[in-house]
Parts: structure tokens; C-alpha cells; sequence
């Protein structure tokens, strides 16, 4: 996927730590359309990190960042350093959360935290398209949160949120927000008819096979082995062969790879598991084998 320029035309702190980006393009190539849960990756000294694109003025897009002192490199850059005028590339959009409304269908969105920023388009589609929904926001305090109409759940002002109440009734659940968030909706919902993003990895478990294996490149021509203490990803890299990557940690989707042969040991942060039993796709970051040998289609 090629990167592009882009132009901050907009900054705004719209919550105690949280800045919004509006980008124009930095040429007379129009921004790309996106559909609800898409993401772009944007460049920072530390490398490249992922912001949801949320609703804003057509032409133009918006993300949402979260300064976090200890965070991975890219938040406190963004948040602090980066003006009006200035230029950033980025990659994208991709879409590993979405959301397309179906009628006769209920959903119910939760988001907690920064977890808004991707929620927040998806409200506005559902509402577009006339489905029935209910958006609930949780948050510590009021000023940590954006300005979103939905009902509220503000931890300093006694109003956590009941999930249990929520999420009684039928509905397709979409959920983002910080892992302990996730967890305790996992944890009532299921994961039938749950979505969910992460921007924190899940706590990887020991692997099911902790052995080397070996993995043959259908399009490459190579066969190679991977021992237990590298990825397929730095394998491949290793070999000179070309693969998208980003997170390295398995939330963005960047690597992608079909399997055209082999069980694997899924270890992502994206797929249900629902998609995981297909076996059609892994992410090589972090997924492995879950046997003595993988075709994949690279």
C-alpha cells in the first residue's frame, strides 16, 4: 500500500489530554473515501502508529490523539509537537473494524476512553441508515471525553456502566476502548456476536507448537525455517522477502497473508474466532504454526 503527504489544517484539544488532527491532502490528489472503522497509519519519529479516522468536513480527514506519557513513541509527538501547516505521511485507509448497518438489525455501541474514535462514525452511519442502536461512552472523568451525544458512563460521578443491562438484549455489540474495557464486555457478551478493536496487544499464551517450523513462500519460491525465538515476519524480512508491515505486535493488519496450506497458531489481536477457524488468513507478526509446516501466499 503507497503513503502520501499530508497537510494539519485543523488542531483542536477537544478533551483533557486528547488533540484532533484534521489533514487535507498535501497535492491536488483527493483524499481516499472510507467506510466506518477504517484506520490510516501515520509516520512518527518512533516509526509508524495507527489512528481511526473519525467523522468530520468532507474532503478532509480526522484523527484523535490520546497523549500518553508512556506510551509507544508516536502519541506524545503528535499531541504536542505537531502544528498547523505541518506535513505528515501516512499510509492507509485500511479497514479491520467494520461496520456496515443492515436494517432490521439492533447494535450496540460501546466505547471507553479513545476508544471514541472509531465508535463515533459508525454512530453516525447507523444513524444515517435508520437502524435501531444505543450508544453508550464510558470515561473517568467528564473533560477526559470528546463531546459525543449517547448516553454516558462517568467513573468520578458514580455512573460506571452495567454491562450486564447493556448487553441483555439482542443486538450486534461493536466495542473499542483500553484492554481492561474489552475484557469485562468479552467477558458478558461472547464473542459471537461481538467486534472489537484493540489498540493494546492481547497477552500473548505460550505457543502450540514451540518448535521450529517450516514455512514454504508459494510466490517467493523459498522454503524456510523458522526457529521459536523469531516471527515468520522477521524470517521472511531476513530472506529479502518483501511483506507490509507496521505494528509488529498484531493490532493494525498491515501483514496480512493468505495460508494456502498448514493450521495456524493464531495469535493477533484482530481476527475472531470465528475468522481464525477459516484458516484463510494469519497475521505473520505474531501468529506462528500450529504444526510442522505453513504454505503461505507470499
Amino acid at each position: 500500500m503507497s503513503g502520501r503527504d499530508v497537510v494539519v489544517v485543523g488542531r483542536n484539544l477537544a478533551a483533557s489530554s486528547v488533540v484532533l488532527l484534521d489533514l487535507a491532502p498535501a497535492n491536488e490528489i483527493p483524499l481516499s473515501p472510507w467506510q466506518p472503522g477504517a484506520h490510516i497509519d501515520v509516520t512518527v519519529p518512533a516509526g509508524e502508529r495507527q489512528y481511526s479516522l473519525m467523522p468530520t468536513e468532507p474532503g478532509r480527514w480526522r484523527i484523535g490523539v490520546l497523549r500518553e506519557p508512556d506510551g509507544r513513541g508516536g502519541s506524545l509527538w503528535l499531541h504536542d509537537s505537531v502544528k498547523v501547516g505541518d506535513a505528515l505521511h501516512i499510509t492507509g485507509p485500511s479497514n479491520h473494524f467494520a461496520f456496515r448497518p443492515v436494517a432490521g438489525t439492533k447494535y450496540v455501541f460501546l466505547a471507553a476512553g479513545i476508544g471514541i474514535t472509531p465508535i463515533a462514525s459508525m454512530v453516525l452511519a447507523a444513524e444515517a441508515a435508520g437502524v435501531e442502536y444505543e450508544f453508550h461512552y464510558s470515561g473517568r472523568t467528564r473533560d477526559a471525553m470528546l463531546p459525543y451525544e449517547g448516553v454516558l458512563h462517568v467513573s468520578d460521578e458514580g455512573t460506571r456502566i452495567d454491562l450486564s443491562s447493556v448487553l441483555a438484549t439482542e443486538a450486534e455489540v461493536y466495542c473499542c476502548g483500553p484492554a481492561h474495557f474489552i475484557e469485562a464486555v468479552e467477558a458478558v457478551a461472547g464473542s459471537g456476536r461481538l467486534h472489537v478493536e484493540r489498540f493494546e496487544a492481547k497477552e500473548l499464551t505460550p505457543p502450540v507448537w514451540d518448535g521450529p517450523f517450516e514455512v514454504e513462500f508459494e510466490l517467493s519460491g523459498e522454503t524456510l525455517e523458522v526457529p521459536p525465538d523469531k516471527s515468520i515476519l522477521e524470517v521472511a524480512e531476513e530472506a529479502g522477502i518483501f511483506v507490509l508491515s507496521s505494528c509488529r505486535e498484531g493490532t493494525c493488519g498491515t501483514c496480512e497473508t493468505s495460508v494456502v496450506d498448514g493450521e495456524v497458531d493464531h495469535r493477533d489481536s484482530i481476527l475472531t474466532p470465528g475468522e481464525q477457524s477459516l484458516n484463510t488468513v494469519m497475521y505473520i507478526c505474531v501468529s506462528r504454526a500450529a504444526c510442522h509446516r505453513l504454505v503461505l501466499e507470499l
